[in-house]
């Protein structure tokens, strides 16, 4: 057990657990244009740590409760007169500001905030360990499991009707692990910066990808470099250590931006 008593060794391990559980949800999230479906459940999470908090429960139970609740309010609302981009932009702040209040009333309780905001990953425990990556397992399985129909429904919803598919059924599957990969994700990166791990990996890795699963594979790639990079960047200049992971995959996508431009001049 004395690797596990390596701060070090065990952030590089969170933060794997997280981009194995975060860059393949991403791409579903990227090829459902569902970028703000997950910042609406991510920022619905710290509403959860609140009350986990104050039931005296644990915070990944309270916060994978209310970002499915946030998750399936959202999927049940849309189409309702409002514009999804709006409406999830209403609840996603909502969401948040509510939970910061929230937070403020735990007088008996001490928390760190900004830990909640923007990751902790230096400081997980083995417990926290055990936690994000037995919810890494459970979202792997849950893709691995349904990953052919996700396929389907999200390619053409009538496509998965005419192949004795529901569509709604595998919105679900999807929305549960959201829910999960938020709840994974909190001590690593924070609510405020999950999003990002969701979706940037899975861009950076896009232009390179012939099929859905190759795409999959590449993101978990970039997703993991990000991490590490990012923790030695932490390390090494002494900054916060969730948004310099997010920093390090902006970089990698940046590149690939670059990259292209130089390959396919206008």
């Amino acid at each position: 057990m004395a690797l596990f008593d390596d701060f070090l060794v065990r952030a590089a391990l969170a933060g794997i657990g997280v981009a194995l559980a975060a860059a393949p949800m991403g791409c579903f999230v990227v090829w459902r244009r569902m970028a703000y479906f997950g910042d609406a459940t991510a920022h619905a999470a710290i509403l959860g740590v609140a009350l986990a908090l104050a039931l005296d429960i644990p915070v990944f139970g309270g916060a994978v409760a209310v970002a499915l609740v946030m998750a399936l309010t959202v999927s049940s609302l849309s189409g309702r007169g409002y514009s999804m981009d709006t409406l999830l932009g209403v609840l996603a702040h909502s969401a948040l500001a509510f939970g910061l209040v929230a937070v403020s009333f735990l007088t008996d309780v001490r928390i760190d905030l900004m830990a909640y905001l923007f990751g902790d990953i230096l400081a997980v425990s083995r417990g926290d360990l055990a936690v994000i990556w037995g919810g890494a397992v459970l979202v792997l399985a849950l893709l691995l499991w349904r990953w052919q129909p996700l396929l389907t429904a999200t390619l053409s919803p009538d496509l998965a009707y005419a192949g004795g598919l529901d569509p709604r059924r595998e919105q679900l599957v999807l929305t549960l692990a959201l829910a999960l990969v938020v709840a994974v994700a909190i001590k690593v990166v924070g609510v405020l910066l999950i999003a990002a791990m969701l979706l940037v990996p899975a861009a950076t890795a896009r232009p390179f990808a012939r099929t859905p699963e190759r795409m999959a594979l590449l993101a978990v790639g970039v997703a993991v470099a990000s991490v590490l990079a990012g923790l030695w960047a932490s390390l090494k200049f002494d900054t916060p250590t969730g948004p310099s992971i997010v920093c390090a995959a902006a970089l990698m996508f940046l590149f690939v931006l670059l990259l292209r431009g130089i390959r396919q001049p206008a």
